[in-house]
């Protein structure tokens, strides 16, 4: 180390070493300007003034509240609460408001469309899709073919008591097993599914008697799908002709359903969700652009 008394000059910067030396590595005198030493002083003072004033020292059981009693928490729960003080009020409006005049009342309307797309993508994306776009067995929201009608009233009633959902008001069609049941043998099956295909535009199976699949089709379809075959949304009976099929649309889709019908099951909301949120996803579903 060099001498504390005699000051060594670095030759090649002409700056005083400290006298530190490690390895033939000298340390240079080059003090901190002074504006960042009174920065640096600042900080410790702004320090010392924080834990004064805010909370700040950790406790056993708690903190110091600091001079001015500022808690984030407590103004997150405040903000909070008149968050929801908001939200009830405009939900009471829901509540209260026809469907029509939520729809036609923009205050009301945006804040159903928002409510109703939060709930959609919460409790019903998971079965018809985030967009709303249907899986088989999951009806697709967006066309306009609805089994029970796709007004703003019809979607309401469907949404707050489900489909056969064991709720005493849910919507209820059942469609019989011909198949399983003995109802109708194979061929009558095999007869009346070309049929109702031949009339959705498929492609009959070649040789299979579409007359004869006309009369069974007659005798023990047509008083719930109609003699036209677009369905009874009174009864729950959905469109044979249509091309957007729940399940699937093929000859031999149509024979499995006849043979065991698969009857899918809609949960009833009302009583899981609040009836302003019933309300905006019926609003919401109403929007996506299907139903009538």
């Amino acid at each position: 180390m060099a001498d504390m008394h005699n000051k060594e000059v670095d030759k090649l910067s002409g700056v005083e070493t400290t006298g530190h030396e490690w390895d033939g590595l000298k340390e240079l005198n080059n003090p901190l300007p002074k504006w960042w030493l009174y920065i640096f002083y600042a900080t410790i003072v702004w320090a010392i003034g924080y834990w004064i004033v805010y909370p700040s020292w950790p406790l056993i059981s708690g903190y110091t509240a600091g001079v001015i009693g500022d808690s984030q928490r407590a103004n997150a729960l405040a903000a909070y609460q008149a968050d929801l003080e908001a939200r009830s009020q405009i939900g009471e409006k829901l509540i209260n408001a026809p469907l029509e005049e939520i729809r036609s009342t923009q205050s009301l309307l945006e804040f159903a469309l928002a409510n109703g797309e939060a709930a959609f993508g919460d409790n019903c994306a998971g079965c018809h899709g985030t967009g709303a776009e249907g899986f088989p067995g999951y009806p697709n929201l967006q066309d306009d073919n609805w089994i029970w009608g796709g007004s703003l009233d019809a979607i309401h009633t469907t949404l707050q008591y489900g489909i056969r959902s064991g709720h005493d008001e849910a919507r209820f069609g059942d469609m019989p097993a011909f198949g399983r049941d003995e109802i109708l043998d194979k061929e009558q099956i095999t007869q009346v599914a070309n049929y109702v295909g031949a009339q959705a535009g498929l492609e009959p199976v070649e040789g299979v008697d579409l007359a004869a699949g006309e009369t069974v089709y007659a005798d023990n379809c047509a008083a719930c799908h109609g003699d036209d075959l677009k369905g009874v949304q009174d009864l729950g009976a959905p469109s044979l002709v249509t091309n957007n099929y729940l399940y699937e649309r093929s000859i031999d889709g149509i024979a499995a359903q006849v043979t065991n019908p698969r009857n899918g099951v809609m949960p009833a909301w009302s009583p899981r969700l609040e009836p302003a949120t019933v309300k905006s996803l019926a609003v919401y579903v109403h929007s996506l652009g299907g139903g009538e």
